[in-house]
């Protein structure tokens, strides 16, 4: 069975000309038909403006979910967002990620009950990152090798994830060595699902909180795909001042105890169960 309706959530802290260039990666998606929220994690006035100009233009039913700065609360701001989101299926990226134009579709087309959806991203460099244009994503030849490699992009091997075929993204997800595991920038799952895990760890602030999340669902008998070639994000480059030894540490203790005792429901997410 597939879902009836998708949702998109996209953290967001602080950095509106990087949250402006994902916007405009949904403005211009194949399958244009799905709920918007953005989990605010405390950000400014020029966040809340550009939101809401966006709410004029291009989505007029886009959901803010915002609290105030408390330091790193990802986690608490997702658990909101799930609060208020109506659609059974929900994909969750951050604004840093800008999605090629099928990446609704192909999330959509590629769930199924019982499965969680396990996507990756491609790495722009801060140049790259500051050049792209609306017209850019409008026209897709930001996903186009060809002109990033015009714009300075170095050869890799990872530059085969830009590699729009159906027949070689299928064949690259079954033999990559990537563990399919829930990335925040790139996931999907069951609304349903998450609740019954109790959604985020609000304990965890930056470090492997996504990847216990997922690690949960597992707990709980939801399988797994990988489709880090088929579903494709651009990420932008940024700094992570928000990451500290102390909370890496923390993290994953927690994720190793969330492993060991099969952990499903956290006594920290959506419901506080203590």
């Amino acid at each position: 069975m597939r879902p009836k309706t998708i949702g998109i959530v996209i953290s967001t802290y602080n950095h509106p000309a990087w949250l402006e260039k994902t916007l405009w990666g949904y403005m211009y998606q194949t399958h244009p038909d799905f709920e918007l929220i953005i989990a605010d994690d405390g950000s400014g006035n020029e966040t809340r403006a550009l939101i809401e100009h966006y709410r004029k233009i291009a989505f007029p039913d886009i959901k803010h979910v915002w609290h105030s700065d408390k330091g790193f609360q990802k986690s608490r701001i997702l658990n909101e967002a799930l609060l208020v989101a109506t659609s059974e299926y929900l994909i969750f990226t951050d604004q840093d990620c800008i999605p090629r134009n099928d990446f609704v579709e192909t999330h959509l087309k590629l769930a199924e009950e019982g499965f969680l959806l396990s996507g990756g991203y491609f790495k722009l460099p801060m140049d790259i990152s500051l050049k792209i244009t609306e017209d850019d994503v409008a026209s897709q030849r930001s996903f186009d090798l060809s002109w990033l490699r015009e714009h300075g992009l170095g050869c890799s091997f990872k530059n085969t994830k830009l590699i729009r075929s159906s027949a070689f993204s299928v064949c690259m997800n079954f033999i990559t060595p990537t563990k399919t595991t829930w990335n925040g920038m790139n996931s999907s799952g069951w609304r349903k699902d998450m609740f019954a895990v109790n959604g985020y760890n609000e304990e965890m602030q930056y470090g492997g909180q996504d990847r216990e999340f997922g690690e949960r669902l597992f707990n709980m008998g939801i399988r797994s795909k990988q489709i880090r070639y088929s579903a494709i994000c651009l990420h932008l480059d940024h700094k992570r001042p928000y990451k500290t030894d102390e909370t890496m540490l923390k993290n994953r203790a927690i994720r190793k105890h969330t492993r060991q005792e099969m952990i499903i429901r956290t006594p920290s997410g959506i419901m506080k169960l203590n």
